[in-house]
C-alpha cells in the first residue's frame, strides 16, 4: 500500500505541457569520465516493486510501467547490454537483492545506515525536496521570512511540519492530516502558505492549474527529508554499480535524463 492513494492521483490528473523549469543535476558535472569494465557485466537484471508511483507500479493493462522503469531501461541501452525488470513485493524485493535473484533493486530503497550496510548504491538519481506553495499572485518574490504571524499549512506528523517548526518558529502551523487537505486550505485562502513534499505537491498543482504555484526555492535536507532515491546492488558487484553510474553521467549530458524528467513530472519541484 505504500504510496498507494499517490497511484489513484498521478492517474486522474490531467497531463498537459510541461511547465519551464531547472532541470535537476545530481553528478558533478566536473568529474573525469572513467569508462567502466563491461567485461563482467552481460545483461542486468534490475528489481523494482509495482506499488510506488509514479516511479513503479503497474498500468490500467497491468504494464509494468514508471520513470524508475524507463530509467532502467534507459541505462540497459546507454551501456548496451542486455536488461530484465522484474516486480517483487515491497516486503521481499530487497531480500531477493540479498539472495543473488537481481543485480540491482531501482526502487526507492532508503538510504539508512541499516540498508548501507548490506548493500552498495549507485550514485543519487533523484532527490525530493520540500517546496511551499502559495497563490499563484502571491508566489513571485516570495520570501519565507515574511510568514511570520501567518498560517503555514504542513501534514500532521511530518518532517515538513519539523523544517516549519524548527526555521519558522514565529509562523503558525495549521496541521492537516493530508498533502492534499494542507494545499486545499491554500486555494480556498485558510492557509497563507503551504510546506511539504515537493513530488507530491506537484501532482496537486497539475490539477489546480492557475491557482496555485511554487513559491521560492526548493529545500534539500538529507537529515530531514532523505537522501533522495539510488539503485541498490549487491556487496562485491562494483562492475555493476560502477556501469550503473557511468550511464547515469552519459543520460545526464545527453538529454536523456532531462526528457524522462519532464515526461512524468510537468509540473517540475526544482
Amino acid at each position: 500500500m505504500r504510496y498507494l492513494a499517490l497511484l489513484f492521483l498521478l492517474l486522474a490528473l490531467p497531463w498537459g505541457a510541461a511547465y519551464a523549469q531547472a532541470m535537476p543535476y545530481f553528478a558533478d558535472p566536473s568529474a573525469r569520465d572513467i569508462a567502466p569494465d563491461l567485461g563482467p557485466v552481460a545483461s542486468i537484471r534490475f528489481l523494482t516493486t509495482a506499488d510506488f508511483p509514479p516511479f513503479n507500479y503497474r498500468d490500467k493493462t497491468g504494464a509494468l510501467v514508471g520513470y524508475n522503469v524507463d530509467l532502467a531501461k534507459d541505462i540497459c541501452v546507454e551501456l548496451k547490454v542486455g536488461c530484465t525488470i522484474q516486480a517483487w513485493p515491497w516486503e521481499q524485493a530487497s531480500k531477493a537483492l540479498a539472495d543473488n535473484q537481481g543485480d540491482a533493486l531501482i526502487a526507492g530503497l532508503a538510504l539508512t545506515p541499516e540498508n548501507g550496510a548490506q548493500f552498495d548504491f549507485s550514485n543519487i538519481y533523484f532527490a525530493l525536496p520540500g517546496r511551499f506553495v502559495t497563490l499563484a499572485g502571491a508566489a513571485k518574490g516570495f520570501d519565507p521570512a515574511a510568514l511570520a504571524g501567518k498560517l503555514v499549512a504542513v501534514r500532521r506528523g511530518t518532517t515538513h511540519a519539523e523544517f516549519v517548526r524548527r526555521y519558522l518558529p514565529k509562523a503558525k502551523l495549521a496541521e492537516f492530516d493530508t498533502e492534499a487537505d494542507a494545499l486545499a486550505a491554500v486555494a480556498a485562502h485558510r492557509a497563507d502558505a503551504y510546506f511539504g513534499d515537493g513530488l507530491r505537491a506537484s501532482f496537486w498543482l497539475n490539477g489546480h492549474a492557475g491557482c496555485c504555484a511554487f513559491a521560492g526555492e526548493p529545500y534539500f535536507r538529507p537529515d530531514l527529508f532523505g537522501n533522495g532515491l539510488a539503485i541498490a546492488v549487491p556487496p562485491g558487484r562494483d562492475a555493476v554499480r560502477d556501469a550503473i553510474n557511468s550511464a547515469l553521467v552519459h543520460l545526464k549530458r545527453d538529454g536523456t535524463l532531462d526528457d524522462l524528467y519532464l515526461r512524468w513530472f510537468p509540473v517540475g519541484f526544482y
